[in-house]
């Protein structure tokens, strides 16, 4: 697994075909399993930058995003920007985020892997809804979770 500070999976293969598919839909108010269409300004340019995510609601009704191919563009603007817009078709959610640290991600990783698993599993490298907590711990470092209010 890649240093988990600067952890970062780059799309290959088909990912930006199917990437650019997935986009497409949350833009045609289409949302799979809970997706959205994240907007969030660039950190350098200041221009919407869009990607398809999937939002967590947790039963106490926090939601949260996870990054699972790891510190990825879009991190790195909302880290900046600290806030952006959920997007299904013509609804646009406005939301502030904030940063969990490390030691506050262990439920909601396992919280995503439960919903998200069978999609977003190959970017956990081998960690499932199943893991100890100690592996789930281990690991992040390199997912970064955004609560958003």
């Amino acid at each position: 697994m890649n240093d988990t500070a600067t952890r970062y999976l780059t799309p290959t293969g088909l990912d930006p075909i199917m990437n650019r598919i997935a986009n497409m839909l949350p833009k045609l108010g289409i949302s799979v399993a809970g997706s959205r269409l994240l907007a969030v300004r660039g950190r350098k340019s200041g221009e919407w930058r869009t990607t398809m995510v999937n939002l967590l609601s947790t039963a106490d009704g926090t939601r949260y995003l996870v990054a699972p191919r790891g510190h990825t563009q879009w991190v790195r603007n909302l880290r900046v920007a600290g806030s952006g817009e959920l997007r299904l078709g013509r609804k646009v959610e406005t939301f502030t985020a904030t940063e969990l640290p490390d030691a506050e991600k262990l439920p909601v990783l396992r919280a995503y892997l439960e919903r998200w698993g069978w999609e977003v599993g190959r970017f956990f490298e081998g960690i499932t809804k199943n893991s100890t907590d100690a592996e789930l711990i281990a690991i992040a470092p390199g997912f970064p979770v955004f609560a958003l209010n």
